[in-house]
């Protein structure tokens, strides 16, 4: 298959799998701000938070490798499993060991056993998808998607509507969502066939562990970039602010959703394709960067709509922190797209210094605008460590693959949305009439490239 049709079409299995799931997750936000205040929707969102910070902890990174090594053809499928599941019960071991610890952090201290809980079933989850993943199973990949969907809507209806759990209910429903997954993926796809410890080759857990340990901390320090400034908004704010940035979060996320659906089909492109990949890399590019600005702008063209419907009415007011979110999260993609490159070469400790980089930058300028500007502040702050390491990677990368950037389009783009964002924050007169015509240019800056590659893949 010609690799961009191959592209396309993994991009589109993943789609249907993903798209629900994540599609859900957007809609019930509606049902979960009905249910919880803003203090307890700041919660679960810290919960949450503080599981996928000790999710690669506690696997040593190991998803990571999973996908890496599940991808290349001369190591034996079996190994890359049976190192997935001694790693992660060997970190949950860990993880019941420092419980006691966990206990005296306040703002999860009466919800420790559901957090371990949630991480165990979480990296279980995770490594049995990415796995399949990493085998090419696409389809299969895609159909739990589905099923995870329809589990999670079963188990929030019984926890939060019928039985009202609130905090608790949000968590377990997510919790027995991931075991239901387990259990289907384990069935569907055999994989007890790949746990074979006796015949495990420890040269392949050694090289897969060497891969994935130095994504520890790169891991952990990117979590330090998107989710310190919840830890400090609940500080110099309260705790009901952090609820209200985890609900004007849920919008922006649209684009990262349309981008983590690409990106689960690009990795395998990435590490598949290896005829001409300068040129394969800058088409890919083009395209890409022109979707990822078309959406953000048209996701502040309506900022004050969509709240109105996704949000409860006293969440409302989060609508403006979700326009320099938007343009936050379009770097952010664009950041990870870079990232590729990195897991492509093998190349995790440039990863981590430029993942160490953003953390630095983050935390200070937190510090810094949180107290003084407030939520628009983290926002702001996120913004520019992102613009940074941005410009850190397109440099640094350019030594493994030399992508052709449209520089011009890139910068006149990012003014635009940037402008968008201006224009309503600030209610400027006519700001909705300016916003039209702004988002009628961004469309004719990319529509060209949009237009290009929707023909060409219908053409192949």
């Amino acid at each position: 298959m010609d690799k961009y049709k191959r592209l396309f079409s993994n991009t589109l299995i993943f789609a249907l799998g993903t798209f629900s799931s994540k599609l859900l997750s957007f809609f019930l936000t509606r049902l979960y701000t009905e249910l919880l205040t803003q203090g307890q929707y700041g919660v679960t969102d810290m919960l949450q938070q503080s599981g996928n910070l000790l999710l690669p902890l506690i696997t040593l990174g190991i998803t990571n490798a999973v996908v890496r090594f599940g991808l290349d053809k001369g190591v034996r499928k079996s190994d890359v499993f049976t190192t997935g599941l001694i790693s992660l019960f060997g970190g949950m071991i860990f993880l019941l060991l420092i419980t006691p610890l966990l206990a005296g952090i306040p703002l999860i201290s009466d919800y420790t056993w559901l957090l371990c809980l949630f991480v165990f079933t979480s990296s279980l989850r995770s490594l049995c998808a990415q796995f399949v993943r990493a085998q090419n199973r696409v389809k299969l990949f895609a159909v739990d998607g589905i099923f995870s969907t329809l589990t999670t809507i079963l188990f929030n209806i019984l926890f939060l509507v019928v039985w009202k759990f609130g905090v608790v209910g949000y968590m377990f429903s997510i919790i027995c969502a991931d075991l239901c997954s387990v259990v289907f993926l384990t069935i569907a796809a055999g994989l007890t066939r790949f746990i074979q410890v006796k015949s495990l080759d420890f040269s392949v857990m050694k090289s897969m562990l060497k891969y994935a340990v130095p994504l520890i901390p790169n891991t952990v320090l990117w979590w330090i970039t998107n989710v310190s400034d919840r830890y400090i908004v609940s500080w110099a704010c309260g705790q009901s602010y952090t609820g209200l940035y985890a609900a004007a979060y849920k919008i922006p996320s649209l684009v990262i959703l349309m981008s983590g659906i690409f990106m689960d089909a690009w990795q395998i492109s990435a590490v598949t394709e290896e005829e001409d990949r300068n040129r394969f890399y800058t088409k890919v590019t083009s395209l890409y960067t022109a979707f990822l600005f078309a959406m953000a702008s048209g996701v502040i063209l309506v900022t004050r709509i969509v709240p109105r419907f996704l949000f409860a009415e006293s969440y409302y007011v989060a609508w403006r922190y979700i326009p320099l979110l938007t343009v936050t999260v379009v770097f952010t993609c664009l950041v990870n797209f870079l990232g590729s490159i990195y897991m492509v070469e093998k190349k995790s400790v440039r990863s981590l210094l430029t993942a160490l980089l953003s953390a630095v930058i983050n935390v200070v300028l937190n510090l810094l605008w949180i107290p003084k500007y407030g939520v628009n502040g983290a926002a702001a702050a996120t913004l520019v460590c992102y613009l940074v390491v941005f410009v850190v990677r397109l440099v640094d990368t350019r030594r493994y693959i030399r992508i052709e950037w449209q520089f011009h389009r890139l910068v006149l783009c990012t003014g635009i949305v940037l402008l968008q964002t201006a224009l309503i924050l600030y209610e400027v007169p006519l700001w909705i009439l300016w916003e039209i015509v702004l988002f009628a240019v961004m469309m004719l800056l990319c529509g060209r490239d949009l237009l290009a590659g929707v023909k060409h893949l219908l053409k192949r």
